[in-house]
């Protein structure tokens, strides 16, 4: 099912959540709503799921304009960060629990519902378990059982909110490889909200990085990571260092020296340069490049975490050096970066995001499940 929004915006109470927003989702594919709180992720999500009506814009299911349609005439499928299963039920009775309150002409018989239920545990790699209920069961467990009921119902669209929110880092490990499997399998058109860049970028076949109820770069894993359009984007995906620099006839300077560094496609002016601390060059000494004294060092895993301090003291970065460098406290240390991006300072103001309205909540699980079985 190919889901379309177009020029979406939603205001409450006079307070825009989103602007203007219009995204294409391909039938089959896995999309990431991804930023920080405030950023309209699940706003858009509960426009699609019908839950909200977009105050202009509208939201299409294939060819159909679905904006006025109801949670269950859109047929969606959810899964939520608290699993919101019924503690009463089976696992298997869970599972079958959205075809069992479909109205008589639609729902199918008891036995259908039973084969139903068994060939989603098999999906699901929890055979045997049908009969238990969710207290006995783990929490990455009870969330493969969400899964499981989501899809009974056939879902054209599945939306998914935070789903391993509530799981250690392990088990959401896990779960992501298990939850990629899954919809290669079904094939579903899949959208699902995070605030977990290193899940989003796993997981999805397309990113949208959203901030200020606006889109900022909708692209793959690599577009969004290597080719950042924004300075909320290069600050929001992946680490990175910021230093303020000047640009003059297309050469970057830091105070009064120049690093080395083209930008003939930014103006003349104050700018930042941002950049990976993996993604530099060591330098032995140079006539142009970054310098500065090492403020601190600290083991990251495979690497060392080196804080310069340069430009006088003025400023600090971050690089990352191989484990084995001996980067001693007040040594000195040049490079240049290997990849960068400059933004003027308009650019970098006009990227600065904004707090949340506090009128604005999640999903409730219990509104959901209502909405879908009346």
């Amino acid at each position: 099912m190919d889901l379309s929004i177009k020029s979406a915006r939603k205001e409450f109470d006079g307070f825009p959540a989103l602007h203007d927003v219009s995204l294409d989702i391909r039938s089959g594919e896995l999309i990431a709503l991804l930023g920080p709180s405030g950023s309209g992720k699940t706003t858009l999500l509960r426009l699609i799921a019908g839950l909200e009506r977009p105050t202009e814009g509208a939201v299409f299911f294939g060819e159909e304009d679905a904006s006025s349609r109801s949670v269950q005439e859109r047929n969606v499928g959810f899964v939520f960060q608290h699993y919101a299963l019924f503690r009463h039920m089976t696992v298997a009775d869970n599972i079958g629990f959205g075809l069992k309150v479909r109205p008589g002409s639609s729902r199918p018989p008891k036995e259908e519902i039973r084969r139903r239920a068994s060939e989603l545990l098999d999906l699901i790699q929890l055979s045997g378990l049908e009969n238990r209920y969710p207290s006995q069961l783990s929490g990455g467990q009870r969330q493969r059982v969400a899964l499981a009921r989501a899809l009974a119902i056939e879902p054209k669209v599945l939306l998914l909110d935070e789903p391993f929110g509530a799981l250690d880092a392990q088990v959401r490990r896990e779960l992501r490889r298990w939850l990629r499997e899954i919809h290669d399998r079904t094939g579903h058109t899949t959208v699902f909200v995070t605030h977990d860049q290193e899940e989003a970028l796993e997981l999805a076949d397309r990113v949208v990085v959203m901030s200020q109820g606006r889109i900022e770069q909708v692209g793959s894993a690599d577009d969004v990571y290597d080719q950042p359009n924004s300075p909320f984007v290069y600050g929001f995906i992946g680490d990175s260092s910021v230093l303020p620099v000047q640009v003059e006839n297309g050469q970057l300077w830091l105070q009064d020296r120049s690093i080395g560094i083209t930008a003939r496609n930014v103006a003349d002016g104050a700018a930042k340069l941002y950049f990976r601390p993996h993604d530099i060059e060591l330098l032995d000494g140079c006539g142009g490049c970054i310098a500065g004294t090492v403020a601190a060092s600290r083991r990251v895993a495979g690497t060392r975490r080196v804080e310069l301090e340069v430009g006088g003291a003025r400023e600090r970065v971050e690089i990352e050096l191989p484990i084995e460098h001996t980067a001693g406290a007040n040594g000195r240390i040049a490079f240049r970066p290997k990849r960068w991006k400059v933004f003027s300072e308009r650019e970098q103001t006009a990227s600065t995001p904004t707090t949340e309205d506090p009128r604005i909540g999640g999903f409730d699980e219990r509104e959901l499940m209502l909405a879908t079985t009346l």
